[in-house]
């Protein structure tokens, strides 16, 4: 993957060890839930509740312990669970310090675990200590509570751990922690949910590792599509759920169906809007915001003006819910003013500066740039140009996401800021900016925070020099050495020099081959005779004696930047059935020699897709691409493919797909699906899995 932020050595990832191997590398970890289950062990918590127990009070933290002297308390209470089933959520809530401790050591972590634990115990009887002395209920009760447990150590450690993780899942976690003590704080309010907030605020305050004001306008919308999904989703649960938090208890099912009911409606309705970036999405939530602000508001005002209870008959809801509620969304309608620059993208909005460049504007500038192996593709069908600074980018918009297509097309010293500049274009745009067969130079231009899978390699053969000789050419030469006894004719000419008879050939042939796939002709970086039409686009031709068209390629040109073409493309591949068997090594190899011969430097195989060849450490993305090249094998045969390729001894150069993290690739995915397969139907992918059963079983 592309390079993700440095990191000290001492919190530098250690290769994926085996599962003794890491319980090896967790003692601490491993020890402090030994210990607790030992004690449940010993004084019976395992199979009854603590809490029952006269130890309880021996050992329980909290203020009223702390006021009788008990100073022992922050230390026994750790290692205690009040409930035999919370035994299992406090197993598991170890497992932040347990990736903590594998990243930064057994001190870091056990210090983390231990000063975390200890200020959650004290601050909180130390926050009651005060808030008690208000006539506040909740307050009042909480101070009176005994607690045992770990959760303030383990909570801190989970903290740690995610200021550990890379961007921009680190702020994603970071605010889901939040949210999450916050409103356990807010709605439930016991006093182990107040030691979790006051643990986690701690470490942040410490850590600072959060940073939301540096986040991109896509993490922008994101968070307010998050945000406002939660919070409908908690009037929900607490519609369904008893709640007593900090502003009283309230009971399940007791009014605001109708409230939830609009907010949900509208969150569907705008949900796509937000993420989109769509101004009026914006309005919308921040209008659905004031309304549940406001209504908190009247119902603070009715309060003090009559009565909890009688404003509670007359709206048949909780006022608790409502006053708690109206906090959230107030906080909510503040993020969304704050970021009120990333809602302003117009449906269809264009991208880059103006005028859209033409097409002939396109092929001017490969001709004066040039370009690299796939770059011809720019001037197909289908394509939209950006025009960014001095530099040109092709993109397809699909399943709302821009899938730019290859390198910018410009000055070489213009593109590394067309790529970043294209990004941000995108993401204004409410777009998801996303490459597809780029190269290390577009690799190292994106943000380094971004993600890269390997898509395929472009296979190079270098025509300078060329000679079939020697035990390697072996099979090339045999081919164009019965070629020759076979009295078979090799032509390099455009589709347009061709008779109306040999189109019509060629025509047969494509069709023919489309017709055994089930599937249309494939697009995007995969062409068909229309555009090898371009008179710019050579035909290599394999006739037989009685001058039939037995295969043939298309040869994609790849200009210099003196406007010569140094290289030619492959891109179409068809033979005829029945036909000289070793039809492809003739055209290929023939093509090799006339273009060496005219002074050529390169001649491109084009990329083999999902049949790159990983290193052995590689992981998860080898292990997914081998079972997709794998199920895809009976259908496109890219693999074959690649291995035909091989026998023209080429030299590699990888092809990447940019993007910039796991939560873009569902997208993504969608979009290529139908850039390369504008045209398919639900039928024929359908008739195509069936065929990719059947490879199986074969």
């Amino acid at each position: 993957m592309t390079g993700s932020p440095a990191v000290p050595d001492d919190v530098a990832p250690r290769q994926r060890p085996g599962f003794v191997a890491f319980v090896a590398h967790i003692p601490a970890t491993i020890s402090l839930i030994g210990i607790i289950l030992a004690s449940g062990i010993i004084w019976g918590g395992l199979w009854s509740p603590f809490e029952q127990s006269p130890t309880f009070d021996v050992v329980a933290y909290g203020l009223p312990a702390l006021e009788a002297g008990r100073w022992w308390t922050p230390v026994t209470g750790t290692f205690f669970v009040v409930l035999p089933w919370v035994y299992v959520p406090t197993i598991l809530s170890f497992a932040g310090m347990a990736y903590l401790e594998w990243r930064r050591g057994w001190r870091v972590a056990l210090a983390y675990f231990t000063i975390g634990q200890l200020f959650a115990v004290l601050a909180s009887s130390l926050l009651f200590l005060v808030l008690a002395r208000l006539p506040w209920n909740w307050a009042i009760t909480e101070a009176a509570a005994l607690d045992v447990g770990a959760s303030g150590g383990t909570m801190a450690c989970l903290a740690a751990a995610i200021g550990l993780l890379r961007q921009p899942w680190r702020v994603r976690a970071w605010l889901v922690l939040l949210a999450f003590v916050g409103i356990a704080v807010l709605y439930w309010g016991e006093l182990a949910d107040v030691e979790h907030l006051l643990a986690v605020v701690l470490v942040l305050s410490v850590d600072r590792s959060l940073k939301v004001r540096r986040t991109t306008v896509r993490e922008q919308r994101l968070l307010a599509v998050v945000g406002i999904t939660f919070l409908v989703a908690l009037e929900i649960v607490t519609l369904l759920v008893p709640t007593d938090g900090m502003f009283g208890p309230t009971e399940p099912a007791d009014g605001g169906f109708v409230d939830v009911a609009i907010d949900l409606l509208v969150l569907i309705l705008i949900g796509r809007g937000l993420l989109r970036g769509r101004r009026w999405a914006w309005i919308i939530s921040l209008i659905l915001a004031a309304i549940n602000l406001l209504s908190g508001i009247v119902v603070v005002i009715f309060i003090v003006l009559v009565s909890e209870s009688v404003v509670e008959g007359t709206l048949d809801s909780e006022t608790e819910l409502a006053v708690a509620s109206s906090v959230l969304w107030t906080a909510f309608a503040i993020y969304l003013l704050r970021v009120g620059g990333a809602f302003r993208s117009r449906r269809k909005s264009p991208l880059g500066d103006q005028p859209t460049p033409a097409l002939s504007e396109v092929k001017e500038a490969l001709h004066s740039h040039g370009g690299g192996t796939l770059s011809w593709m720019s001037t197909w069908d289908g394509n939209e140009y950006a025009r960014v600074g001095d530099s040109i980018l092709t993109y397809q918009r699909r399943n709302g996401v821009a899938l730019v297509l290859a390198d910018p097309i410009g000055p070489a010293g213009s593109r590394a800021k067309a790529v970043t500049d294209f990004i941000s274009m995108a993401e204004d745009a409410g777009l998801v900016p996303c490459f597809f067969s780029s190269d290390e130079e577009t690799k190292k231009a994106v943000p380094p925070t971004w993600r890269s899978i390997v898509v395929a390699d472009d296979t190079i053969v270098d025509l300078e020099g060329l000679a079939f000789t020697g035990k390697r050419w072996s099979s090339v030469r045999t081919s164009l050495n019965r070629a020759g006894r076979e009295n078979m004719t090799f032509r390099m000419t455009t589709l347009g020099e061709e008779t109306w008879g040999v189109r019509q050939q060629l025509r047969a042939i494509s069709e023919m081959w489309v017709g055994d796939k089930g599937l249309p002709e494939m697009g995007f970086t995969l062409g068909t005779l229309d555009e090898a039409a371009d008179p710019e686009v050579r035909l290599a031709l394999a006739l037989s004696p009685e001058g039939d068209v037995d295969g043939f390629l298309s040869w994609l040109p790849v200009y210099g930047a003196d406007g010569q073409a140094r290289g030619w493309t492959l891109d179409l591949m068809r033979r005829r059935d029945g036909g000289f068997a070793p039809v492809m090594e003739f055209l290929i190899g023939s093509s090799a020699k006339l273009f060496s011969e005219e002074g050529a430097q390169i001649m491109s195989l084009s990329g083999a897709p999902l049949a790159h060849d990983y290193p052995a450490d590689a992981g998860m993305i080898a292990a997914l691409s081998k079972k997709l090249a794998d199920a895809l094998e009976p259908v496109y045969g890219f693999a074959s493919l690649h291995r035909f390729k091989q026998k023209f001894h080429p030299r590699y150069e990888t092809m990447y797909l940019l993007f910039r993290d796991e939560a873009d690739l569902t997208r993504v995915g969608g979009a290529l699906t139908r850039a390369f397969l504008p045209d398919a139907t639900v039928r024929q992918f359908a008739g195509a899995g069936f065929e990719l059963l059947r490879g199986e079983k074969d």
